[in-house]
């Protein structure tokens, strides 16, 4: 039987499918490279009939900040992307600070009338999933009135909670536009330079065998992956399966066989730059369990983890060891995620640890700045607070933290800013803490 016999009157136009939203509602759409771009365009289609429509999105591929919609859709995020930090900026996104996550339930501040999410074709039990995106989906879609599927037949499928069942859809559509892809990172050769560095730093000095990681979702952690290959029995419990980790799931070297929560299992909610030999791995393969954001974030559940290490990036330290991820100064840029859930857990297990990776410096605007600094710009929000953050990582070397008074954390993180302004960090370390 055709996957479309089995949706049968379900599967409808993109059109008739978003008639069912209704003025006042919230839409939520799926994630990231989860993005579905055709039912976005046909949602955007009725701006001019929908009113007070709230849009909830998280870095997504579409761009929602159109002329004309200002009565009919309010942009919500907990997380900025591409297309959403120059709405944010000029004042026409909602920022929703989240970092608080309980399996099954949605965050405060977050609410779902209608879900549109990707989805593959039902299978002969009638189970459809979330293929490499999985994100809130299951509790989106409990939480919703209305879900909709933008079908895609090449999906993966995987265990854990990868999965609804085609009763649970109210509609089903067929994309009439490419499926969304993440935009590539650009970066420098200083860069990929320092990135190798640090990956090589982390890898060697505080990841240990039977270690269980998590991965932050960035262009300085996520290749971490590429560098675990002299490990031996990790394992994975994360929000975002980056690319590397498939191969070494493969190669025996993730086995899970120390995990206390999901032992054997490599989790996550998504997988996302899986390089091009990777997603057939994925595809099937018992060892990778897809659940929803609020299980692999819930901090219930990894207390119980045992050995856990969470390696994560920041924009900007301070010399205290406070670590901003998600905004300049005041101007946000990305969001929380589960970093602050992650590094509280690290530092809280035991023998577990908190990374933070970071360049020791940027290039802005044609001037060099620090990442090391002496106090977080005005307004900078608190990813990861000094007490919970063990080690930080640049180029220049690992800075442990834990367990050290001010004084000696900046010394510390001193000795791994870079050259050029180290001195200029001693003299204000000397006026902050009388270094």
């Amino acid at each position: 039987m055709d996957w479309r016999e089995r949706c049968g009157n379900k599967l409808v136009s993109p059109q008739e499918a978003l008639k069912a939203v209704r003025n006042g509602d919230t839409v939520q759409v799926n994630w990231l490279h989860a993005t579905p771009v055709t039912l976005s365009e046909a949602l955007l289609a009725r701006k001019h009939e929908l009113r007070d429509v709230k849009v909830g999105v998280i870095g997504p591929i579409f761009d929602w900040d159109q002329p004309g919609i200002e009565q009919a859709f309010t942009l919500q995020t907990p997380y900025l992307g591409v297309t959403t930090r120059p709405p944010m900026m000029a004042g026409r996104v909602e920022f929703i600070p989240v970092a608080y996550y309980r399996h099954k339930e949605l965050p405060p501040g977050i609410n779902c009338d209608v879900y549109l999410t990707p989805v593959s074709p039902p299978d002969k039990q009638g189970y459809c999933s979330f293929g490499t995106g999985l994100f809130m989906s299951k509790t989106m879609a409990a939480a919703a009135r209305v879900v909709i599927g933008e079908v895609y037949e090449n999906f993966v499928r995987t265990g854990g909670e990868n999965y609804i069942h085609v009763s649970e859809i109210t509609h089903f559509v067929e994309p009439t536009a490419p499926p969304a892809a993440l935009p590539a990172t650009a970066r420098n050769e200083e860069e990929v330079a320092a990135t190798e560095v640090i990956c090589t730093l982390v890898a060697n000095e505080l990841i240990n065998d039977g270690d269980t990681i998590q991965i932050g979702l960035c262009s300085v952690s996520s290749p971490l992956g590429m560098y675990l290959g002299d490990r031996n029995d990790l394992g994975i419990h994360t929000e975002v399966i980056p690319g590397g980790i498939a191969r070494l799931v493969q190669k025996g070297v993730i086995n899970g066989k120390y995990k206390t929560v999901n032992p054997g299992q490599a989790v996550a909610s998504a997988v996302i730059g899986a390089l091009p030999d990777e997603l057939p791995i994925i595809d099937g393969n018992p060892n990778f369990e897809l659940y929803d954001f609020t299980y692999t974030d819930d901090l219930r559940l990894l207390v119980n983890q045992k050995n856990y290490v969470a390696v994560n990036n920041a924009m900007a330290v301070d010399l205290g060891g406070q670590a901003c991820s998600e905004s300049i100064g005041p101007l946000m840029y990305t969001g929380t995620g589960g970093q602050t859930i992650f590094t509280i857990t690290a530092a809280y297990c035991n023998p577990g640890r908190s990374v933070i990776v970071t360049p020791s410096s940027a290039v802005v605007r044609g001037r060099r700045v620090s990442r090391i600094m002496p106090m977080l710009e005005p307004g900078s929000v608190v990813t990861a607070l000094r007490a919970f953050v063990d080690f930080v990582v640049t180029e220049y070397g690992v800075a442990t933290l834990r367990g050290k008074s001010l004084k000696q954390r900046a010394a510390a993180l001193i000795e791994i800013a870079h050259p050029e302004f180290r001195e200029e960090l001693r003299t204000e370390a000397k006026r902050i803490y009388h270094l």
